[in-house]
């Protein structure tokens, strides 16, 4: 495939690598809606349905760590087939879980498998695109695939509202949209890293090439802003579909509403990326997303300790994942830059952190049932420590390409 393709042929690789993407949020949120459900079905508490996203979550961490190396070494095509076919019956396995435990087991078999769909499509993506059109590229497929978290949780609520559906039917679901995904990809997306581009295959050839980008003070840096801020971002999606439904007495269906309407943000920060970045910098757009994500946090923590209304809590939210649009997209351009045959492994970074953080603070938020206080203070304190991040280890200066593994 050519570099930077314009016209259809640009729109018709966007919605094809968003299908791959939408794979890990759909995962991730369209069984919201039913915690309390599952709650009460397998006779478990709150924090152990969130830890089943936990299990999830990690799962999709060390999917990235794994396929964006193996990918750098086989190419693209192999580890995405394997990977969607294991996605699968993982999902037929939490469909047909009989306890929590099970649940918990089948939920992060399905993160590690459906990881591939994160970090492939953003290799496939440094593969195919250089210079503005990548930023440029990144924030079209971004507006695509925040559709996913946007639709994700209403899907699972009108799933929920069907006579027959039980809270499993949303896992075989998610298997057949799986079946369908790897169809699609196997039949319409060709190879992007040619033999000559890739990096040897060798457990020690994947260590130093993670090596050099764990060197990378600047590429640590961007990343550590996605994955605080991502990472941070699913103390909200853990504490929502309780602090919603629970606290507030919205319907599954209504969650699913207030909860995609974000969705809607993500897409309004991505898209400004890609209109602005012909004339603002990335890091100028990304430096103005963090500090609006801070003062943002810092209402809803206010807000949460004031016990206040649900309106209360679901605007300044809006505006924190609208900078996470913002986020997302200029930190993913900023980062990705001289990585070229090392994106897969410079993904699965960029992929991994946010899952591994994320994971730590998803079952925080239900330590206590009773308030959102939780929810809030994880939110502002992983967006306080992005903003350090981005002083301390990220600069104007544009970052030189680092050394390719053993030369």
């Amino acid at each position: 495939m050519r570099h930077n393709p314009t016209g259809r042929a640009r729109l018709g690789l966007a919605l094809l690598l968003g299908l791959l993407a939408v794979l890990g949020p759909l995962n991730i949120d369209m069984y919201l809606p039913g915690f309390p459900e599952i709650a009460a079905d397998l006779d478990a508490g709150a924090s152990q349905v969130q830890l089943s996203l936990t299990a999830c979550l990690i799962g999709l961490a060390v999917g990235q760590v794994v396929v964006g190396p193996v990918s750098d070494a086989r190419g693209r095509r192999g580890p995405l087939a394997v990977s969607l076919l294991l996605f699968v019956l993982s999902s037929l396995l939490c469909a047909m879980a009989p306890d929590i435990a099970t649940l918990v087991v089948g939920r992060f078999l399905q993160g590690f498998t459906a990881s591939a769909g994160i970090v492939l499509s953003r290799a496939v993506v440094r593969d195919v695109f250089e210079g503005p059109a990548l930023t440029s590229f990144f924030a079209l497929l971004m507006v695509i695939t925040a559709v996913a978290p946007m639709a994700a949780p209403v899907a699972g609520g009108a799933v929920l509202a069907l006579p027959f559906a039980t809270w499993e039917t949303i896992f075989l679901f998610l298997a057949l949209f799986g079946a369908v995904i790897a169809l699609v990809a196997l039949l319409r997306l060709p190879e992007t890293l040619p033999a000559e581009r890739r990096i040897p295959s060798s457990l020690g050839g994947s260590l130093r090439t993670m090596a050099v980008l764990l060197r990378d003070r600047s590429f640590m840096g961007y990343a550590l802003i996605v994955g605080l801020l991502h990472g941070g971002s699913f103390a909200y999606v853990a504490g929502t579909p309780f602090v919603y439904q629970d606290l507030h007495g919205v319907s599954p269906q209504v969650f699913g509403v207030l909860f995609g309407v974000n969705g809607i943000a993500i897409i309004l920060g991505s898209a400004a990326v890609g209109r602005l970045s012909t004339r603002v910098t990335e890091r100028t757009l990304l430096r103005i997303a963090v500090v609006t994500a801070v003062l943002a946090t810092g209402v809803l923590l206010v807000v949460t300790l004031a016990d206040g209304p649900l309106p209360a809590l679901v605007v300044p939210v809006f505006v924190y994942m609208t900078c996470m649009g913002m986020i997302l997209t200029s930190s993913f351009a900023l980062a990705m830059e001289g990585q070229e045959g090392r994106a897969g492994s410079a993904g699965s970074l960029l992929g991994a952190l946010p899952m591994l953080i994320g994971a730590g603070v998803a079952p925080l938020v239900g330590l206590d049932e009773s308030t959102a206080v939780p929810m809030g203070a994880v939110l502002f304190g992983t967006a306080a420590l992005g903003l350090l991040v981005l002083v301390g280890m990220t600069s104007e200066r544009r970052r030189e390409p680092a050394a390719e593994p053993g030369r």
